[in-house]
């Protein structure tokens, strides 16, 4: 167990392990869920013309570590469902020369809190086992995992749902089970919220102290271990729950919409109001 990741041999790996790859100099690690057979079932954007499989954090990043566009190994590798964003490859184009790492499940809190790096382990215990995990897998790999999103759907949510079942509850608007995505939002949030305490802090040490502080509690409420806006959806189900979470969202959207003050009426349309019903008035005395 490393004080970043926790780094594997390939040796090491069995069907229903939640595996990830650093990219573009450990500035994002990309997740999906190793199924046997040398082969993984990842999430990423839904198919466009050319990037099949490809993985995609940010636009860029994905552009710069995309592969080959055939697999020499397994002519399957690339598979992916129209208007899906799930994709089996085999596991050295899910590697693309990045080191394979083991994401660590039922982390005790000190252990979660040593952590540098959130994406790598989670409070949160595995639910049904390996199997359930490939299972899990392999059912959205034909029916699809919603909208990719950077912050609420990525890749470590998809990979995180397969191994535990969870999801946020349909009332949630906020961000996804992703630690590299509470990170992401946790550093910001870190440096605004200790600035207040630069009077108490000793020196530059101290600040440091208690932005690190701020930084490993933002992680820690946001585990999917921890929060308590997560529910058990049955992989069967998950279409519908996802369906009602976008209805749902369209829902609020129309409503924010409608309570927007409406700008008030431009001062020629005023002065035509008034004007119309003299010009009737005229045409009928004539």
């Amino acid at each position: 167990m490393g004080l970043l990741s926790h780094r594997v041999e390939r040796s090491e790996i069995k069907p229903g392990d939640h595996i990830y790859t650093w990219r573009a100099g450990y500035t994002y690690s990309h997740h999906g869920i190793y199924v046997g057979g040398s082969k993984v079932v990842h999430f990423t954007r839904k198919k466009e013309a050319g990037t099949a499989g490809l993985d995609s954090a940010i636009a860029v990043s994905s552009l710069l570590s995309q592969g080959p566009d055939e697999c020499p190994t397994f002519p399957d590798c690339g598979f992916q469902r129209p208007d899906s964003g799930v994709v089996l490859t085999c596991l050295d184009c899910f590697l693309r020369g990045g080191a394979l790492h083991r994401f660590e499940y039922g982390a005790p809190p000190a252990v979660f809190l040593a952590k540098l790096r959130g994406g790598t382990c989670t409070t949160a215990r595995a639910d049904g086992g390996p199997d359930a995990a490939v299972r899990r897998a392999m059912h959205l790999l034909q029916n699809g995992f919603g909208d990719y999103d950077v912050f609420e759907n990525n890749c470590e949510d998809f990979a995180l749902y397969c191994t535990t079942g969870l999801l946020p509850g349909a009332g949630d608007d906020g961000i996804g089970r992703s630690g590299q995505a509470a990170s992401a939002v946790a550093v910001p949030l870190a440096a605004l919220l200790s600035t207040p305490f630069k009077v108490l802090a000793a020196g530059p040490l101290g600040m440091a102290a208690i932005t690190a502080g701020v930084y490993c509690a933002g992680r820690y409420i946001t585990d999917i271990g921890v929060r308590k806006d997560v529910i058990k959806v049955e992989v069967e189900n998950l279409a519908a729950h996802l369906g009602w979470r976008r209805a749902k969202a369209a829902e609020e959207a129309v409503k924010k919409q409608q309570h927007q003050p409406q700008p008030p009426p431009t001062p020629e349309k005023k002065a035509s109001s008034r004007l119309l019903p003299l010009k009737r008035k005229r045409e009928i005395c004539v």
